[in-house]
């Protein structure tokens, strides 16, 4: 089991220009969720797992701080879970890239890094990798556990053959703090073409609400995911992706064969804090990822072994979002979103929504293929983990991710 957990600088400091940008990083100076996430472990029954936790510090400035804090929230509850807990932060993942240059690999050092969030979920993969297991179970340290059989309930159809098929990837899911699976999301009339929360509900409803218990999905969510090692030594989570890098990596999935089953048992409590950035900036991040994510689908070529995946496949969402009429979509809510603002009295905050049509249309657009970069990607990532399962390199650097308990 993987918890990544991202801390900033602290609070009088904040947010510094070259800065990671991640939802809701905890500053220094903070207690943060991770503890109440660590803690709530003790209430599993199975724990016949390792558990690894990711400190990612938003900026070089902090990197040893968040190592120290982490280690430091490892060690006040760890003899109180009965699970064997690891620290893996930046000083482990300079041992491992030395490791690399000493061994020849320099060019594969840019797949393991600990910035942005689809390299965060790499390591959330390559970790287990090195430690010999079987699955990687991701979780975010913004959730606690409420189900004494969820592990019990993970490993139940991860790597087991269900209907002729080997099951490689299990989706959990989140309930909200009111303890319901759906959204809830107070309706403005720009979302009246950016449905996103109705078009999600609609999709939980019909994959997490309905029989059977397993069924394929077409989301994940990035904080209650199982990945078998079939899947995670073949495709990684995609850097180029801003964030959303959870159901990207289902598409990816997809495109190389291989089927995310969502079970409706396994959920997780999702106690997020609230978030800061304006309406106008999560829409951009938006804008960003869908647009993306359209031209992946779009630029697909006859790739022998690669089945084709279309808009359709991923009904009702995010299917709705990588269709040709996003831009319109794009277009419809902004100005009305626009004019939100301005009957607010906020100019800056219109001004900036205006800016996400022009964005959507020019710096969002991918400036290279973004399939034949994904292809790339894979063959690349596919050779690092074949050489870090040699049993001599693996050993060598699963001896510096278990140097972090001593």
């Amino acid at each position: 089991m993987v918890i990544p957990s991202y801390w900033a600088r602290e609070s009088e400091v904040g947010w510094k220009e070259g800065d990671a940008i991640y939802d809701h990083p905890t500053p220094l100076d903070a207690g943060g969720t991770l503890l109440r996430a660590i803690q709530s472990i003790a209430l599993l029954k199975d724990k016949d797992f390792q558990l690894v936790i990711i400190a990612v510090a938003t900026t070089e400035d902090i990197e040893a701080q968040v190592e120290k804090k982490v280690a430091t929230i490892i060690k006040s509850t760890s003899a109180t879970i009965g699970v064997e807990v690891l620290l893996f932060g930046h000083s482990h993942l300079t041992q491992i890239h030395n490791l690399m240059v000493r061994a020849g690999k320099k060019e594969y050092i840019d797949l393991l890094q600990l910035r942005g969030y689809s390299n965060i979920r790499n390591l959330c993969t390559f970790i287990p990798h090195v430690l010999g297991s079987e699955v990687a179970v991701l979780i975010d340290d913004d959730e606690v556990f409420e189900d004494p059989d969820f592990m019990s309930k993970a490993k139940e159809f991860i790597g087991k053959d269900i209907g002729g098929r080997i099951v490689n990837a299990v989706a959990g899911y989140y309930l909200q703090p009111d303890g319901d699976y759906r959204v809830k999301k107070s309706y403005r009339p720009w979302m009246k073409y950016w449905d996103k929360y109705d078009r999600m509900n609609e999709a939980f409803d019909k994959v997490i609400g309905t029989e059977p218990r397993l069924k394929e999905t077409p989301f994940v969510f990035g904080g209650n995911m199982l990945i078998h090692r079939n899947l995670f030594t073949l495709v990684p989570f995609d850097p180029n992706v801003p964030r959303g890098e959870d159901i990207d990596f289902l598409i990816n999935a997809r495109m190389f064969g291989f089927y995310f089953l969502l079970d409706n048992q396994l959920s997780i409590k999702h106690l997020p804090p609230s978030k800061t950035h304006p309406t106008w900036r999560r829409l951009r991040e938006d804008i960003y990822r869908f647009i993306f994510e359209r031209a992946k689908i779009e630029h697909q070529k006859e790739v022998k072994g690669m089945p084709r995946v279309y808009p359709d496949n991923f009904e009702p969402y995010p299917g709705c979002f990588l269709k040709p009429d996003l831009v319109e979509k794009i277009e419809k809510s902004c100005k009305l979103l626009s004019e939100e603002y301005l009957a607010q009295g906020d100019r800056k905050g219109s001004e900036e929504t205006l800016k996400n049509i022009v964005i959507a249309k020019t710096d969002a657009v991918p400036k290279y293929d973004p399939f034949q970069r994904l292809c790339e990607l894979q063959k690349r990532w596919q050779e690092l983990m074949e050489w870090t399962g040699k049993r001599e390199v693996r050993s060598t650097m699963r001896e510096i991710i278990e140097g972090a308990r001593k």
